[in-house]
Formats: structure tokens, sequence, C-alpha cells
């Protein structure tokens, strides 16, 4: 099977103005980006407006959701929402899906939205991907999964499959879900584009910054010498290499990486593009 091309992505929750997101949209095509990703939290930009900014300040970088928590709208305003995008970005807007990340509860609650339960949110995205698969345009869809269910359900339904594994996770227990996920989907295996998220980069783990603990629920240098494998360091020739390995053995081809770690990983796409 012929590998698919490296496709990247980076996470922006917010800035503290709208010329600096313009400004940031902008540098992220410049450095080679893919897609700039949006998380949908209260604490985060409301993505949809968020996107069309970035889309509109920005040439070729697709734009999208990462992930919509699909408890907070109705199938119905997420395909208005999306056809909208869709059009004012000239076909550049991805719409990833998700149930609802550990405490966006509290979110559901504050825009007035029912959470529900596990097997509800899980029709709710079967719903959502019903609906925007009527547009006329539809965008690419990917759906965060890591659990049984709802892997199964991206493996029949998504374009992309974010892994939703945690920061602490090694290569053999991302072998484990791709395989899963690879049954799951049967003959759509080979067109399934899989997702990783990079928690941070760093040419030693004694750069991570003390903030990265509370993000990643531990010790990042201790994790990263476990292998962890939403931590990188090394040279941006030797992760290069370990990403180039990751594509063989596990599929893996798209990878998003946290927003303070742009530059950093930058060096990272320079060598991958070459």
């Amino acid at each position: 099977m012929t590998e698919r091309e490296f496709r990247f992505g980076v996470v922006v929750g917010r800035t503290p103005s709208g010329t600096g997101w313009a400004g940031l949209a902008r540098r992220a095509e410049e450095l080679g980006y893919d897609t700039l990703l949006v998380p949908d939290t209260r604490n985060t930009l409301a993505p949809f407006p968020a996107l069309a900014a970035a889309a509109a300040a920005t040439t070729t970088l697709h734009v999208g959701t990462y992930v919509l928590s699909v408890p907070n709208r109705t199938p119905g305003l997420v395909a208005w929402e999306s056809e909208t995008l869709q059009q004012l970005s000239d076909g550049r807007f991805e719409l990833g899906l998700g149930g609802g990340r550990p405490g966006a509860e509290n979110d559901a609650a504050a825009v007035g939205a029912d959470f529900g339960t596990p097997g509800e949110r899980l029709n709710r995205v079967a719903d959502v991907i019903d609906a925007v698969s009527k547009l006329d345009r539809p965008p690419r869809v990917l759906v965060a999964a890591g659990r049984p269910k709802m892997l199964r359900l991206a493996a029949e339904r998504a374009d992309t499959v974010a892994m939703g594994l945690a920061p602490k996770t090694t290569e053999p227990e991302l072998a484990r879900t791709v395989e899963a996920l690879r049954a799951a989907a049967g003959d759509r295996a080979a067109d399934l584009e899989l997702h990783l998220n990079l928690a941070a980069v760093a040419a030693d783990p004694s750069e991570f910054p003390a903030y990265l603990e509370r993000m990643v629920g531990g010790d990042p240098r201790e994790m990263a010498e476990r292998g962890a494998i939403s931590l990188l360091t090394g040279s941006p020739e030797r992760i290069a290499d370990t990403l180039c390995r990751r594509r063989e053995e596990f599929h893996v081809s798209y990878l998003g990486v946290n927003g303070q770690f742009m530059e950093q990983f930058a060096e990272v796409i320079e060598v991958l593009k070459k």
C-alpha cells in the first residue's frame, strides 16, 4: 500500500486580539502547516467564527474543529454552520467531532444543552455525520475516538480518525488501538487517515515547560523517557525519523501539535517536506 503523505495541524485556542489571531493563522500557513485546529471549550474561542476569521486571513490553510463537543449543538445547526464555513473558506473547512472530553458536561450546562449518556452522545455523532453528508459540498469529517463503540463508528463513517488516547500512551498501546480500528474498518481501512495529537516537542525533555505537567497529567520528562507518543524529543531529523517509522508501522500520517510548540515543530515539518 502506498503511504499517505503527511499532513500537519496546529491546535490553538485563542489569542489576545483579532489582529493576533489573523497573524497566527498566516504564520501557520507560512510554516507549512496544513490545518489550523480550534478546540470546542468555554475557555477557548468559539470555533466557527474563529475559523472563519482564520480562513479569511489565509489562502491555502485548511481550518477545522478539534473537536466539536456534539451535545452543544443540534445536528442541523452544525450542518448549517459547516455549510457556511465551507463556502466562506472556498472548501477549506474540516469538521472534527467528538462525544465530549472529560469535563465537557460543564460546557454543555453553560450553553443550556443536555450532555446526555455515552450512548446518546455516540448517536449524536452519527446524526451530525448524517446531516453534513447531505450538504452540496460536505466537509471532510474527523471523529475523535478512543473507546470501542466510538472507534467502530469512526471506522465506518469518518474520513479521518483522531486517536483519543491518553498523553502517556506508548507505542504498543497505539498499535493495539490501530489494529482494532483497522479491523472494524474492513475494506475502508486503506481509505482512513489516522491522526495523533502531540502535546509537546523539544530538543531535550529538560526543556519541557512546567505548565505541561497539568496538561498531560504527569511529569512530562518521565513520560517521555517511558516512550509516551504525545511527547517528541531530539533533533528535527530524529523526530522526523520517528514519525516516518510510525507512519509505516501504525499508518499515522496526520499530526497535530499544541500551538505553544508551533515554531519548534515547524523545523520537523521542513525536514519531512524535503
